[in-house]
Parts: structure tokens; sequence; C-alpha cells
């Protein structure tokens, strides 16, 4: 079954997210995102230690480490991007400015929950850093990641049974095998990869499914 790489998934988001928006990229797979953004549509990108106006990767050799985003990776700045502390970082995305984050996740409800922190099992290490925040404060949560664990489980779930980032946050979800969307009506898939099925999906899921408005095998 062909499936989205990584690349090709932050690809895809970056398709989603319009001119003028402003963008906070979560630890891990989203900030590849920042590598897809066309470079004739602004998008300002917002990083929770203080940045905004981040730019992509810088290219090897010319990493500046004074320069990082909140995973700790070399990125680069926009002519016009600033600097600030922190907590002014947490304002911005507690007070409702940023209009769309995208965030990692171990689960997704079909009504849109998130846990994306820690998985409870013993000896798990939890890292929530920022995403209660986010998920909450942003105009719009996307989340990025693999449908299926490295077990088969599906990440697209019923209701979540890892511990809770936010109630309801999620709107929509990109992964390896299609692109969903989330909410009180449940899911509905936008677009699949390489004519993968509603039925097939739901096989892998084993969540009830639809199609989105417009939707249909890609």
């Amino acid at each position: 079954m062909k499936r989205l790489d990584r690349d090709a998934m932050a690809a895809r988001v970056a398709r989603d997210i319009p001119e003028g928006a402003y963008v906070n990229l979560g630890i891990g797979l989203p900030t590849r995102v920042a590598d897809f953004l066309p470079i004739d549509r602004e998008v300002i990108l917002q990083s929770e230690n203080g940045l905004l106006g981040m730019g992509p990767a810088p290219a090897a050799g010319e990493e500046d480490p004074d320069l990082i985003n909140a995973g700790k990776q070399a990125v680069t700045l926009l002519a016009g991007g600033a600097f600030f502390h922190h907590a002014d970082s947490f304002a911005m995305m507690r007070g409702g400015h940023i209009d769309i984050c995208v965030l990692g996740a171990f689960q997704v409800s079909v009504h849109g929950d998130l846990a994306n922190w820690h998985t409870g099992a013993p000896g798990a290490i939890p890292a929530v850093g920022g995403a209660m925040d986010l998920a909450i404060g942003a105009k719009r949560t996307f989340v990025m990641m693999d449908l299926l664990t490295r077990g088969g489980e599906s990440k697209l779930v019923e209701h979540c049974s890892y511990p809770l980032t936010g109630l309801a946050c999620v709107s929509r979800i990109y992964t390896d095998h299609a692109v969903f969307d989330v909410g009180p009506d449940g899911a509905s898939v936008v677009e699949t990869i390489d004519g993968l099925t509603l039925d097939a999906l739901q096989d892998l899921t084993g969540v009830p499914l639809r199609w989105a408005d417009g939707g249909g095998a890609s």
C-alpha cells in the first residue's frame, strides 16, 4: 500500500495554510512544514521559545546556534522577524493570536480530542510543553501524524485512551494514508492516497467514516 513520506505529508499541510496566517509548528514532524511553504505566500511562523517570522531550516554549514526553534533545531529568521520573551510568546498563544497550529499526536478522537503529551506507559517521560496552550488557544488546530502505530494500531480512534491534551480542539488530521476532518459529527475523509477506498480506511482505523463534502479518492 502506497503511503506519503514525511516530506510529502509536510507539503500537503503547507498547501492548506493561507496567505497572511500566523502559524505555530509543533516540535517534531510538524517543523518540516516550514520547508514547503511557497516563497510567494506570506505566512508568519511563530515559535513558542520567542520567535516571530521564522524561516526554513538553514543550509548545511550556515546554522546559527543562537537561532533555534522550540525543538532546538536550527532555523532562519526572515526579514522583519522578531525575538521576544518566552512569557510574551505564551501570551500570544493563549490569547487567540495564532491562526493555525500544527501538532503531532499519539491519538486523535473522531470528535477532535487530542492526546499528544503522554502515553501513560510506566516509565514514559511526559512532555506537554506548550501543546495544551496551542491546542486551545489557536483558532484552528491541525494534526500531522502517521495513521498507524508501529504495531499497526490506528491513531485515529473513537475515544482517546491516553491522557488528553485538549477536548474537541482538532479540526483536521494529515496522515500518510489520508486527510481527515474531525468534529462533533465524527470523522470524514477529505482525500486518500493512491486510490485507497473508504472501506479500506475503515478497516485500518476501526472507526465510522464518511466522505467529506466534495471528498473522494485521490
